[in-house]
Parts: C-alpha cells; structure tokens; sequence
C-alpha cells in the first residue's frame, strides 16, 4: 500500500505533519478528515506529486536544489548496519523497516523508511524499493541488495555492505585530516604575507622616505610588490576565478576530462594518491560485488562508475570489454599499466585459487593502506616545509623593514 506524506490542521489551528498509508490520495484525505484532521496537503513519499486538497489535481511540488540528502554518508553507514543486524536476527524485512522508522528522529528519514516499508508491503524486492531513491541509495548499494535478495543471505550482504560503506568513511577521513593541516597553514600564510606585503611594509617605508637616501634593494622590491598586489589583487582574483570556472566548463567534455585525468596521475606526489585511491575503492566495490554473487562483468561495469578518475574508468571499461572476450581479468587490468601491479597480481591468485573476492579484498586493504602512509608521509613533510618557508619570507619581510632604520642610523652617526 503507498504512503503519504501529509500537512493538516488540527481542531485547534495546530499543523500536523507526518506519514500515513492508503490507497490513493483521496483516501488518505479521508482518512485525515475521519481524525478530526483538515488536510491542505498530501504526497506520495517519493513521487515528488504533492495533491492539494482543495484543487483535487496533481501539483508538482516545489524542487528544493540545495536540499540535503536523507541519509547522508555516515548515517547511510549506521543505517545499513542497522538493517543488517536486523535481518541477521531473523527479523522480517517489513518487521525491521517498521522499527527503524519507529526509531528515527528526523521526520524526513522517517518519511523515507516508510516508503520503503510500503513498497516492500506492496510486493515490491527492497531492491526495487530502494531504487524509487537515487538520490539516496546508488546503482551500486541497489545492485548489491538485490544481489543479496536471490542468494538469500540478505543480512549477510547488508553486513558486508556496511562495512564497506564504513572503511570508505574512515579513508576519506584519514585523506581529509592528512591534507587539513597544510592546508590552513598554506592559507593563513599567505593572507598574513599579503596582508604585510600590501599595507604594513609601505607605510614603515614611507617613514625614511624623506630622508632622501636610496632605499636597500629588498625594501624597493618588498614596496614594488606591495604595489602590484594592491593595484592588481583583486583582478589577478578575478582572473583566476574565470579561468577555474572555463576550466570546469572544458572539463565538462569526457575526451578533455580523461587527459586531464591522465595527466594528474602522471604528477609526482599527487598523481600516485590518486591512483592508489581510485584503485582502493574500485578493488573493494568489485570484491563486494563478486562476493555477493553478483557476475563479474556487471560487477567490472559497477565498480568502473566509481571510479572518480575518468582515465581510471576508461581503462576499467576497457578491461571489461577484454574480460568479455576472455581474457583473465589480471591481464586486462594491467593493460594500459594505470591500475597498481599489486591490483593486477592478486587478481591473477584470486583467479588461479578461486578466490577472486577475498584477494580483491586483501587488495584494497593493502592499497587503501598504502594510500594513508603516502598521506600522512606527505603531509609530515609539508609542515616543517610550510613553517620554514613562512619563517623565510617574514625574515624576508622584516629585513625589509629594518634595513632602511640600519641605514638612517649609520647617517645619523
């Protein structure tokens, strides 16, 4: 039976809002109208039809574009875990949907998990119901659920879902808190060095200006720069920001987006980051996939949309298309030499074992490994870099400063 969503008021003039099952719209109306309940509106959860109950005619409802998701990652990670331990217990789907809609304190996420219980009520797989929400859950989340559905080891899947959803989470942190602090450093640097450069460095000079004495070299370049970055900041800003927005607008064509690609992954630090990140994720996505029974060329084609890097997702296509014709998915991934060998190489024990999943697996924990030890070695280095190089340019800046006082004072003698 579908679910609406409704807007009412009460005997009082208090709104009420919330979620109720019926058969149609005009059902659900009377069934607000027998609870002493005047309805003004009420959706199909998931539809994005709002019925207004005056009118008795579909109206769309309104878009929100900035509109945050229901289940945001991490709540998508305890959310699955949930379920998992749920069904694991021998709960039924329904019977689970129903407690954790109970449970949940945000009326959006409510709205959500019922309309997924009353599809799944209707008849429909959870993996249909799942997929009425592309904003919430992925082609990938939907294909592994469905996966689980024909096994029959639902919480299994789920469980291994989740942990995957939760090592992604912890992957993203580790990258995130690596680069954080150089980059603070980085930009409180340079707003201080311009902030000094522009507007303190001038006026002290203009002090010994009258003084009719050649200022010290650093101190002309120090004011000539100062100059250039009041007289042309704010365009050199601008500037940047048109050629950042024409670059997104190039990077908009898959041809010019995948050598862009191609060319970050040539770059010394950033570029072996990047292969060993978009590797990781594609190793443990094709496992999951793998291991839960789904085949490996619709898993090659899920486990290639998540790769962020389109030179990555190209090359993984086209392994998919060798795969196709026969060729062992080892070779094929070590094709065009993007993917890490050490990918390639389990690969090829999991084929001759049998064990294609659980190597992918070791893979991706190793590659993912490797990934935050580069992160964390980069950023180690960059903070004793960082705070030389601003010791630098404030030793600069104070020089500046100074040497045009050294200089009065030696007249003066």
């Amino acid at each position: 039976m579908p679910a609406f969503s409704f807007e009412a008021l009460d005997a009082q003039g208090v709104a009420r809002r919330g979620v109720l099952e019926a058969e149609t719209a005009r059902a659900a109306r009377t069934a607000l109208r027998q609870q002493a309940l005047v309805p003004l509106q009420v959706s199909l959860v998931g539809s994005g039809q709002a019925v207004a109950s005056g009118a008795g005619v579909g109206l769309r409802a309104p878009i929100r574009l900035f509109e945050r998701r229901v289940l945001d990652a991490s709540a998508l990670a305890v959310w699955t875990r949930q379920l998992a331990g749920l069904v694991s217990a021998g709960l039924p789907l329904e019977r689970a949907l129903t407690a954790l809609c109970d449970e949940a304190e945000d009326p959006r996420q409510r709205n959500l998990l019922a309309g997924l219980r009353s599809e799944v009520n209707a008849g429909s797989s959870f993996a249909k119901a799942l997929g009425q929400y592309p904003r919430e859950f992925s082609a990938i989340y939907v294909g592994v659920v469905a996966a689980g559905e024909q096994s029959g080891s639902l919480g299994q899947v789920l469980e291994r879902l989740a942990d995957d959803l939760a090592e992604q989470l912890a992957l993203k942190a580790r990258l995130l808190g690596a680069a954080l602090y150089p980059a603070i450093v980085t930009g409180v640097a340079l707003t201080i060095v311009m902030f000094l450069v522009a507007y303190v460095v001038p006026q002290v000079a203009g002090v010994f200006a009258g003084t009719k004495k050649a200022l010290p070299w650093l101190t002309v370049a120090m004011l000539a720069f100062g100059h250039v970055v009041r007289a042309y900041g704010l365009a050199f800003l601008l500037a940047l920001a048109i050629a950042v927005l024409a670059l997104r607008q190039v990077l908009k064509n898959e041809t010019a987006q995948a050598r862009f690609d191609a060319a970050f992954l040539r770059m010394p630090l950033l570029g072996g980051l990047a292969r060993g990140y978009n590797a990781a994720r594609f190793a443990n996505t094709l496992a999951m996939l793998a291991g839960a029974g789904v085949p490996i060329l619709r898993a090659l084609q899920a486990a290639a949309e998540t790769l962020g890097n389109r030179a990555m997702r190209n090359d993984a296509l086209a392994a998919l298309i060798l795969v196709r014709e026969g060729t062992p998915l080892a070779t094929a991934l070590a094709r065009h030499g993007r993917f890490p060998g050490l990918l390639a190489m389990f690969a090829r024990l999991g084929e001759q074992t049998g064990q294609l999943p659980l190597m992918l697996q070791r893979a991706a924990a190793q590659l993912g490994n490797e990934v935050q030890r580069k992160a964390v070695r980069l950023a180690t280095i960059l903070e004793p870099a960082l705070i030389v190089a601003m010791g630098m340019v404030v030793m600069l800046i104070v020089l500046a400063v100074l040497l045009p006082i050294i200089q009065l004072n030696q007249l003066v003698r």
